[in-house]
């Protein structure tokens, strides 16, 4: 196996040029999740203000099927895709809750 020092440097420059990318989508995926926890806590203001529940349980169901399908387009693994939603939504439930209770 190959130490980084026997890396040719064509090689080693495109695994920076890859990384590179990579660490730009991320920072993107981050500021698009504070985005969208953002206007899930005005969601969540909302429901608090008017007594419904934290959770909706139909509103997720479409949303799972909606990111799948999108997923299934962009050549995803929708079942990675549902766990990620599944875990957006327990947190965004858990802040309503929160919410509520204050």
């Amino acid at each position: 196996m190959s130490t980084n020092d026997e890396i040719d440097e064509s090689i080693r420059a495109e695994l920076t040029r890859l990384r590179d990318s990579i660490d730009n989508i991320d920072a993107a995926v981050v500021h698009m999740l504070a985005e969208r926890f953002k206007c899930t806590q005005q969601v969540g203001y909302l429901k608090a203000e008017h007594k419904l529940p934290p959770a909706d349980p139909a509103r997720e169901a479409r949303q799972i099927k909606r990111l799948r399908d999108l997923a299934e387009s962009a050549k995803l693994d929708p079942a990675f895709a549902e766990k990620l939603l599944n875990f957006i939504i327990a947190e965004v439930i858990r802040h309503h809750e929160t919410i509520a209770r204050s």
